[in-house]
């Protein structure tokens, strides 16, 4: 009891003493790298906004937060790398990164990452990985958790096939949910060997230009979790199958057992697959989910437990009346009568519940998933509170817009109820009730660009863009 009660003292002093350093052009450290020695467990490392040119490090230290403020610090390698390995190494424990922006990474052997976890656990929210050979870089690590969300992966590949948007490695849990990865360089847009996986809500997509390979590839197999993605698979594409399991071997631990559930599944292309499996998946159940376009269900062995229901599939992808497919909009319509409340429980799995309760909002953020009665299927729900655009409500007015703080929001129909105002992070800034038809606020608001979300007494949910001088 005495060495617990020791134990608790240390943790309390340790946290007791825990720094924050101030890292930016006007500070006393001018470069991240610069901290990443003198840091120790339980630090902030708070970076100014700004571009830091060729500044690569190694983070050592526990439960660190290394976050940039007042917008994304933008650590720009250049070719750059920490050991031949990636812009940043972090090799703590417990780690979290936030509103970090990681670029043109690149090392001899083609493998140079924005992230290289060789740590235990790693948080990574609100960054933006674009042009390296990979974005995060994570090898076989347990025990080992990783959590990505709100984040943005774009061309990162050294065009080789081995390097991708995100490579992680055979870790215990994998969750990525709210993210827009897209435009991968020959690789895929995500690769896990995770032993279970949450793919949550997110946008993985290939679009016109786009070569990457699978959307998501699966290698080792175990338990998969994909629920309310947007998935779509270019022209361009270098690989027919769009979701890949197990195609390397199933020697992951966990039961092989995949659970697809009201996703949004596009191809593009003029062939492949949406599923591909290796001979021994246990179980496949998939629910819910729109498969549009070209190609087959299924290739490879089929799961020898299978359970799919109200899935919709038609080679013709206007037959679901998106919204907007030439802009990669595939939010459903009140002409999408073939998903409209033709969905169906999916029930739990492993004590985890399968039925969507948010829905992927572009660019990775997130919104909670509307209810209109029986589930629709596919990724988004078909009610007036999933979103109406502007011109759609001609009677809502909000002015002066760009505005110096205070604004005036009216609306001749309904009764106006709620107003979020979000950055174009995705980050929540202000929220406030309505209590009239019309309101007057005070935004004591920087300068920029801002998102607004405005609800209605009857459910309306009016969104758009707000300018503040």
């Amino acid at each position: 009891m005495k060495n617990k009660y020791l134990l608790l003292l240390l943790v309390i002093g340790q946290l007791g003493f825990a720094k924050t350093w101030k890292v930016g052009s006007s500070r006393t450290y001018t470069k991240p790298s610069q901290v990443s020695t003198l840091v120790a467990t339980g630090d902030t490392v708070e970076i100014d906004a700004g571009t830091y040119n060729s500044d690569v490090a190694k983070w050592t230290a526990n439960n660190l937060f290394l976050k940039g403020v007042g917008g994304m610090a933008h650590l720009q390698a250049n070719g750059n790398a920490y050991g031949g390995k990636a812009i940043w190494v972090i090799g703590g424990n417990n780690n979290r990164v936030e509103s970090i922006e990681f670029s043109l990474c690149n090392v001899v052997d083609k493998n140079g990452a924005g992230i290289r976890l060789e740590g235990q656990n790693l948080a990574v929210s609100h960054c933006y990985f674009h042009n390296n050979e990979n974005g995060i870089l994570a090898g076989k690590i347990n025990p080992c958790t990783i959590l990505v969300e709100y984040t943005e992966f774009g061309f990162n590949g050294a065009g080789d096939g081995y390097s991708h948007n995100l490579y992680i490695g055979n870790i215990d849990t994998l969750k990525f949910q709210y993210n827009y990865s897209h435009h991968a360089s020959v690789g895929h847009e995500l690769k896990s060997r995770a032993n279970v996986n949450f793919i949550l809500y997110n946008k993985l997509s290939d679009e016109t230009t786009g070569n990457a390979s699978r959307n998501i590839d699966l290698p080792n197999g175990g338990t998969a979790y994909i629920i309310g993605n947007v998935i779509e698979q270019g022209p361009q594409s270098q690989n027919s199958n769009i979701i890949g399991y197990g195609l390397e071997g199933l020697t992951n631990t966990a039961p092989n057992e995949v659970y697809a559930i009201n996703n949004t599944l596009i191809n593009n292309k003029t062939n492949g697959s949406f599923f591909a499996f290796q001979t021994g998946t246990t179980l496949f159940k998939c629910y819910n989910n729109i498969l549009a376009g070209a190609g087959s269900f299924v290739t490879g062995s089929f799961p020898s437990g299978i359970d799919t229901s109200n899935n919709r599939v038609s080679a013709t992808i206007s037959s679901f009346a998106f919204t907007n497919v030439a802009n990669y909009d595939f939010h459903i319509t009140a002409a999408s009568t073939a998903v409209i409340n033709k969905g169906k429980n999916p029930g739990t799995a492993n004590s985890f519940s399968l039925s969507p309760v948010k829905e992927y909002i572009h660019s990775n953020n997130t919104a909670a998933r509307c209810s209109s009665g029986t589930l629709d299927i596919g990724a988004y729900e078909y009610c007036k509170s999933a979103g109406i655009a502007n011109s759609e409500i001609p009677e809502m007015i909000l002015f002066p817009n760009p505005s110096h703080g205070k604004i005036i929001l009216q609306n001749t129909n309904s009764q106006l109820q709620e107003i979020t105002i979000y950055n174009l992070l995705g980050l929540l800034i202000y929220d406030s009730e309505l209590i009239d038809n019309k309101t007057e606020l005070n935004l004591n608001l920087n300068s920029g660009v801002y998102i607004y979300h405005i609800k209605t007494k009857d459910g309306l949910v009016v969104k758009g863009k707000l300018m503040m001088d």
